[in-house]
């Protein structure tokens, strides 16, 4: 399910935000990646890998319903969380 389908849908933030079970990390992870920083660089500044960092952001992809991690970014934007 894509950011649209959840808006078109009307979903209570609330509900969205139990669903997603997204850390402080994961949520410096979106901050960090809606500024525009590399996800190696992101690895760099949480001391670990940037594939580690790119296997979390499909973990939070999954969690909340989303394809991408610009999608991702942009769930987490509208819900102010970033």
């Amino acid at each position: 399910m894509g950011v649209s389908e959840v808006a078109a849908r009307g979903e209570d933030l609330a509900s969205d935000l139990d669903r997603a079970c997204l850390t402080d990390e994961d949520l410096l992870l979106l901050a960090e990646l809606a500024k525009g920083v590399t996800a190696d660089r992101v690895g760099r500044s949480l001391d670990v890998s940037g594939r580690t960092v790119r296997r979390r952001l499909r973990g939070i992809c999954d969690r909340i319903g989303v394809e991408t991690a610009i999608e991702a970014v942009a769930w987490a934007a509208r819900r102010r969380l970033i």
